[in-house]
């Protein structure tokens, strides 16, 4: 569902080509993109072009292979052969510059590879944790649905924001979000996890319900998170509210649930165009992408 969201298409054999400049740290679902320059029919097609089409000017570099299901001896053979018409010094360990080969859709595709850096594994190591918090994962790929193009003026909120941890995802990646929680123990938990990854004290005290467009908006897109609690259960009318404060907030909803909510998301004026879900065990949760329905 993120790879829809971020680029347009769908994953196929664990990869997708487009022609669209995606870090693929924002993803932790992505290990890497690999920036094409040369593309042949086998490894010598690339090795004959790769010395006119690489200028390393003084730099080391390394060549591996990223994709394509080859056997481990056949992978090998194409890194040396292309590797050796490089005009420069190799290193293997700490090189200047990394490129990639990949034999996909029955060709080789050569280029700068862009390794994806795990940053949301180091935001699990919040001073104040929650246990029924989304996992940093998760929370990476919601904010990612929810804001897939990040650009100037672009704004998101998360209106029941918990301890923060899609708003942490969100920020790390310079989406421009902020977030409101009626529970003054979650704001405050909120606060010292932002601070703690030097990021600014984006959350208020407020409840959803009551909030407009207006105070602190306009808003591109909505992250809604439904509380969830192991003794106690969310009432109807409760949960409708807060979808309708949702759809009130933003266009864009993007809706994270342990239930099945699909008539209350109509109910609300809402329009369902994407959705997934993710478990852990025997515990799952949906996460829902919608839209207005054009509604009054």
């Amino acid at each position: 569902m993120e790879m829809r969201a971020l680029f347009g298409v769908e994953a196929r054999n664990g990869y997708v080509i487009i022609d669209k400049n995606v870090d693929p740290s924002r993803s932790p679902f992505l290990r890497g993109r690999l920036d094409v320059i040369l593309t042949a029919e086998d490894p010598a097609g690339i090795a004959e072009q790769v010395a006119n089409a690489v200028q390393l000017d003084g730099q080391t570099f390394k060549v591996t292979f990223v994709s394509g299901g080859l056997a481990f001896d056949e992978q090998r053979a194409a890194e040396k052969e292309i590797g050796w018409r490089i005009h420069g010094q190799a290193d293997m360990r700490y090189p200047d510059r990394l490129f990639g080969v990949a034999h996909v859709q029955g060709r080789y595709w050569f280029g700068e590879y862009v390794k994806s850096e795990p940053m949301w594994l180091k935001h699990n190591d919040k001073p104040q944790p929650y246990s029924t918090a989304l996992g940093t994962r998760v929370a990476r790929a919601v904010a990612n649905i929810a804001v897939p193009d990040i650009r100037a003026g672009v704004r998101a909120i998360d209106p029941c924001c918990g301890i923060g941890t899609v708003l942490i995802e969100a920020r790390s990646m310079g989406i421009d979000m902020i977030g409101y929680d009626l529970n003054p123990l979650a704001l405050k938990g909120a606060r010292i996890n932002l601070a703690h990854f030097g990021m600014p004290d984006v959350v208020k005290r407020a409840d959803m319900t009551l909030l407009e467009p207006g105070e602190d908006g306009p808003f591109d897109a909505a992250v809604l998170d439904l509380p969830y609690n192991l003794c106690s259960v969310l009432p109807d009318e409760e949960r409708l509210a807060m979808l309708r404060s949702a759809r009130r907030l933003a266009d864009k909803v993007v809706i994270v649930t342990t239930e099945p909510i699909d008539e209350a998301i109509s109910q609300a004026g809402l329009r369902i165009t994407d959705r997934c879900t993710v478990r852990k065990g025997k515990f799952q949760r949906q996460v829902i992408a919608c839209e207005s329905d054009g509604g009054s």
